[in-house]
């Protein structure tokens, strides 16, 4: 899409300063920009390429306006306006309605006629589809999933039945939403499966990443809440709840029944264990072990840094011999208090 700069900052309501006429139609970095282009600075780190950039236009910062030979649109939170920039300048896809011939959809689902059911696509009976959704290829959708108002389900997408997906759902190739959870009862030596009748139930404004696996409730619901944010290859267990506003980087493993609050973030890796409560803004460090609840706000870490190979492998020696320094420096504490009485008595 083609803009003018004085057009593009009026849409979204910052300061323009340079000429309102340049016209913009694609994002660019600023190392990598031409006519055209529009760009932006968030990170100091690439503030050097600032003065030479050949964007036609910079979101940056008024701090960082002077160091600019080029138009700028002015920005507290430049990374946010070029997040709403970019929206405008690359929208998705209007959606077209229709189903392909090759789509196999059952009698009793029900599709708005604005959406899209594409090739190779199964609608299993009951299904209801919401307008402007756009289903893509391969998707499967179980008996009686409902979709909102315009999600988006990219391609191969997996909804198992009983799926719940607000409106403006953005859910990536391979994920599986809805499956059994990992329920079992111990029978002896065997293990039998515990029925997962719940669903999986998504808000609106969710997004699930690549391959992210979301399991049914065992007999209530897995909730998504409003607005939640799931990178790829993250496995949510049954009963799981995650409040509105959350965000989780890939490779992130939450235990059934855990309950996370709203506005938190849980960086790449982290694992957290079942039952436990994680309060409201509630962030993790990358591969963070959780197995307590943390119900108070703040920044919480664990794991062990990466350092060179000889370091690591001497303090693993160490580590070994941990319990029991732990005990000789009991013994000697002891023994000083011990000795520290028989001077107090000797002295009086």
């Amino acid at each position: 899409m083609q803009i003018s700069l004085g057009e593009l900052a009026a849409r979204l309501a910052v300061p323009l300063r340079g000429d309102g006429g340049v016209m913009v139609d694609h994002i660019a970095p600023l190392d990598n920009a031409g006519p055209g282009s529009l760009s932006f600075l968030g990170d100091p780190a690439y503030r050097v390429h600032l003065a030479g950039t050949h964007a036609s236009a910079v979101i940056l910062k008024e701090s960082d306006a002077a160091d600019a030979r080029v138009p700028v649109l002015l920005s507290e939170n430049p990374y946010l306006t070029f997040a709403r920039a970019a929206r405008l300048l690359h929208p998705e896809p209007e959606v077209i309605g229709g189903i392909h011939p090759s789509a196999v959809v059952d009698p009793t689902a029900s599709v708005d006629p604005t959406a899209w059911i594409g090739p190779l696509t199964v609608l299993e009976a009951g299904v209801v589809i919401g307008p402007r959704v756009f289903v893509g290829p391969g998707c499967i959708l179980g008996e009686g999933v409902e979709v909102g108002a315009d999600s988006r389900l990219t391609a191969r997408v997996t909804l198992c039945s009983g799926t719940r997906v607000g409106a403006r759902a953005l859910i990536h190739p391979g994920a599986v939403i809805g499956r059994e959870g990992f329920g079992f009862a111990k029978d002896g030596e065997r293990w039998v499966r515990i029925p997962q009748i719940g669903r999986a139930v998504l808000g609106d404004d969710v997004e699930v990443g690549a391959n992210t696996s979301v399991d049914r409730g065992t007999i209530g619901d897995t909730v998504i809440g409003h607005g939640v944010k799931l990178d790829n290859h993250i496995q949510i267990g049954h009963n799981v709840v995650i409040g509105d506003h959350t965000a989780m980087a890939a490779n992130t493993g939450i235990s059934g029944s855990t309950r996370i609050g709203r506005h938190c973030t849980i960086a790449g890796a982290v694992g957290v264990a079942g039952h436990l409560e994680i309060g409201d803004n509630v962030h993790f460090t990358g591969m963070a072990m959780v197995t307590r609840s943390f119900k108070d706000p703040g920044v919480y870490s664990s794991g062990i840094p990466a350092m060179p190979n000889t370091d690591w492998r001497r303090n693993v020696v160490r580590f070994r011999h941990l319990d029991d320094l732990a005990r000789r420096v009991k013994q000697l504490e002891t023994l000083i208090t011990n000795m520290n009485a028989i001077r107090e008595q000797e002295a009086s």
